[in-house]
């Protein structure tokens, strides 16, 4: 494939179902898991998935990339059609939730020895971000002396506590509630 000539439609629904199953697949089974899996959870022959990735770490890649997009487009959702008084929040929570599936994906690459890349996807998650902080701060739901370095601190250091520690559900949820609760403004 050369990546400036389009795909067909067929082959587009084949990536996206490949992506999705490999997500799964990958989550489930760690390291284990084997293309032969993805294949066989998404419908498609095994050559399919290595004519759109012909390494696992090409796997891999791609569903990084993807993860990362998605986490872009919910943001820009949020910022789009969400309650500026709480878009910020939800946002947060969402990162924290979805940090799972991407910890399992990192790691993998990590084991595969792929570098990741953030590049311009992080650029993007952390100026929309921005916006729905700035937002929330209008709104007064956020105190006024936060600023994005520290929420974006507080995201990592709780995503990554999230993945470390293997916090159950319940520790997951608590923890987030303290730490949203410590960024509004007293009273609030």
């Amino acid at each position: 494939m050369t990546p400036d000539k389009p795909l067909r439609a067929d082959a587009r629904r084949n990536r996206a179902r490949i992506l999705a199953a490999a997500e799964e697949v990958f989550a489930e089974r760690g390291a284990s898991a084997s293309t032969e899996e993805v294949a066989a959870r998404a419908g498609v022959a095994i050559g399919t998935v290595f004519r759109h990735f012909p390494t696992k770490r090409d796997l891999l890649a791609a569903i990084m990339k993807e993860l990362r997009g998605r986490l872009v487009r919910k943001a820009d959702a949020l910022a789009a059609d969400g309650d500026p008084a709480t878009a910020f929040f939800d946002y947060f929570t969402y990162l924290v939730e979805s940090s799972a599936q991407i910890g399992t994906v990192v790691g993998l690459l990590a084991e595969e020895g792929a570098a990741i890349e953030p590049g311009a996807q992080i650029t993007a998650l952390t100026e929309a971000f921005g916006s729905l902080l700035d937002a929330a701060r209008h709104a007064g739901t956020v105190r006024r002396d936060v600023r994005l370095d520290e929420v974006m601190a507080l995201v990592t250091a709780t995503t990554h506590g999230a993945l470390a520690g293997g916090w159950s559900d319940d520790l997951r949820r608590r923890t987030l509630a303290r730490i949203l609760d410590a960024l509004r403004p007293a009273g609030r």
